[in-house]
């Protein structure tokens, strides 16, 4: 049986990406250069950002193609990280709302790779300071 451990996004600025996820992951990235940078996020899933302008084989897709998910404990989490990522300047595909699988938004990076924050929390969450 295979197991998905590593995760990686096409990006135009390594060095910057990379700033942009040590500051929305509050975690240093463990390997960096001009084309590329690897996070170790807590529960063992490497998330790597590899320069579109150099990976191999040639890339022709661009951010937006999937999603990049956070899982959290609480609605009010989910409330909470709306508005700080708001705060830092995210662009905000998605308002948070309920859906099927439960609680969720989407932010962009500045690739435009989506990035899902959501609870499956049953609660209905207190009024949004959105």
């Amino acid at each position: 049986m295979i197991h998905p451990d590593f995760f990686i996004l096409y990006v135009d600025s390594p060095s910057a990406s990379e700033t942009f996820y040590a500051n929305l992951l509050g975690e240093q990235a463990i390997e960096s250069s001009p084309t590329f940078a690897m996070f170790v996020l807590k529960n063992g899933l490497r998330l790597g950002l590899w320069s579109k302008h150099t990976v191999e084989p040639t890339t022709v897709t661009s951010g937006g193609g999937g999603e990049l998910v956070f899982s959290v404990e609480s609605v009010p989490k989910v409330n909470e990280l709306y508005a700080s990522w708001q705060e830092i300047g995210l662009s905000m595909a998605q308002k948070p709302e309920h859906m099927e699988f439960g609680y969720t938004f989407v932010a962009l990076d500045p690739d435009n790779h989506r990035l899902r924050v959501y609870s499956r929390s049953n609660q209905q969450p207190a009024v949004a300071h959105i």
